[in-house]
């Protein structure tokens, strides 16, 4: 699938969205390439494999190119031994936007290991300037702070700069 996703991201709070999850998966990924804003990502979310490739993010990182594929499970075990820098691990939630009359939800990751602490959810839009409603369990917007990708959160995962 490809397409240009559009989203914005949020520190959250506190664990107050977890009791309005309607799912919850473990999900691995790890990066097989990241240079100049593009990245080959593998994951593992519910025992199936994933390809990614992602673009460059373009209008202050709201949006970027993103394809995907499900590849066989084993397959993606095996690209595991090309990832640098490790793997994220995380659970992460879907949370229903408010009424939920687009059928939106937010998705909220939750990181352990060296990222332990760290909560952010975004939210997928049709376009940059849409509206939807905000949870008062999310906080600051981290839209485009390149920390958060979760490329970077490899190199310098969250327990080396969270307080400073």
């Amino acid at each position: 699938m490809q397409h240009i996703e559009t989203e914005r991201k949020f520190l959250v709070r506190d664990s107050r969205f977890k009791a309005l999850a309607v799912k919850a998966c473990r999900i691995r990924q790890g990066y097989i390439a990241h240079e100049g804003g593009n990245t080959v990502r593998v994951r593992i979310r519910d025992g199936e494999g994933f390809l990614t490739i992602k673009g460059p993010s373009l209008d202050g990182g709201l949006s970027r190119f993103e394809w995907e594929k499900q590849i066989p499970l084993a397959d993606a075990e095996a690209l595991f031994l090309l990832c640098h820098g490790g793997a994220i691990d995380k659970t992460r939630y879907l949370v229903p936007e408010g009424v939920n009359p687009a059928g939106r939800f937010f998705e909220v990751d939750e990181f352990y290991g060296d990222n332990e602490g760290l909560v952010m959810a975004e939210i997928e839009l049709d376009a940059p300037d849409e509206a939807f409603q905000k949870p008062d369990w999310l906080g600051e917007e981290v839209t485009g702070d390149r920390r958060y990708y979760n490329s970077h959160l490899l190199k310098n995962p969250f327990k080396d700069w969270r307080n400073r």
